[in-house]
């Protein structure tokens, strides 16, 4: 990857983003409250798990298929994945959270003046678009490699659930640290994996992350909005 590719990249990846991920858990909040999550071990195999599982044989596969689906001239298939990305989300909250951020993404887009009339028009021809499909875009026009794109893109969801746990275990920063460290191999063997994934291999199961989910929207307390 050339130098401006890759900052790039450290921008789609980075926690200042201006798309709101930092207010999300994704459920993490529950399993907190219900105390799957207790400490640095349990955090760390929650996270894992859902690493190998929607992550991998579902999020980073459909983002792949976005972003060279941005590469065609024709945006059928931008749309389909898209709208298979947003049918895929089992609960309200997550459904709302993947199309606040991809709306939030697409406006910081078109706030930053990178993109010609054509570029812009072609993001904005997307209804409720979700975050993969308009981070997809950004990679896709800047010249990043669908394989950088989603090492990039489960770096950036990881973190964000470190840091999430890091507020609700709690947990202190050397522990944060240590989870990252155990992840990064799991992050690139995901990409690996979704890489080659064919369509029917694509799965989204993960009864207990859903679970998480929907009982977060009743849950007392809240510091996240997922």
């Amino acid at each position: 990857m050339n130098g401006i590719a890759l900052a790039h990249l450290l921008r789609l990846s980075s926690p200042a983003l201006p798309v709101g991920g930092f207010s999300y858990s994704q459920g993490l909040e529950w399993a907190v409250e219900a105390n799957d999550v207790r400490d640095e071990q349990s955090c760390g195999d929650w996270i894992g798990a859902l690493l190998a599982t929607t992550m991998t044989r579902l999020e980073l596969p459909l983002l792949v298929r976005l972003h060279r689906a941005w590469s065609a001239t024709d945006l059928a298939p931008a749309c389909e994945w898209n709208n298979q990305f947003r049918a895929s989300r089992e609960t309200a909250e997550l459904r709302a959270e993947t199309l606040q951020m991809g709306s939030a993404l697409r406006l910081a887009l078109a706030a930053s003046g990178e993109f010609d009339t054509a570029q812009a028009a072609r993001l904005d021809a997307i209804d409720s678009i979700t975050f993969p499909a308009a981070f997809a875009f950004a990679a896709e026009a800047w010249e990043i490699s669908p394989e950088d794109c989603a090492l990039g893109y489960a770096w950036s969801w990881s973190e964000g659930q470190v840091t999430a746990a890091m507020k609700l275990v709690p947990l202190g920063q050397g522990a944060g640290q240590r989870i990252l460290a155990r992840l990064t191999p799991e992050m690139a063997q995901a990409v690996e994996t979704a890489m080659v994934l064919e369509d029917d291999d694509l799965s989204n199961f993960a009864p207990l992350y859903a679970i998480a989910s929907s009982r977060h929207e009743t849950q007392y307390t809240r510091l996240f909005r997922s």
